[in-house]
């Protein structure tokens, strides 16, 4: 397989891992924050910019990761 193409294939789980990891604890955070108020679950602001945040920068990971391995490997 082509290092970029692997490097792209890294980059997207890594991504891909990532999001789901900072959604996973976010949603932690928010459920025992409104445990504790006594209010319906939900994302505020901060959060929604965190997330967004996070997801950019997934996307960027595959073509960095395939650029480095390119740039390594070949």
């Amino acid at each position: 397989m082509h290092p970029a193409i692997q490097g792209a294939l890294v980059g997207l789980a890594v991504g891909a891992f990532l999001v789901i990891t900072e959604y996973l604890l976010l949603r932690k955070d928010v459920k025992e924050r409104a445990d504790k108020l006594k209010r319906v679950a939900q994302f505020d602001q901060t959060e929604r910019r965190r997330m967004t945040s996070m997801f950019r920068f997934s996307l960027i990971l595959p073509f960095a990761f395939a650029l480095a391995f390119y740039l390594i490997w070949d």
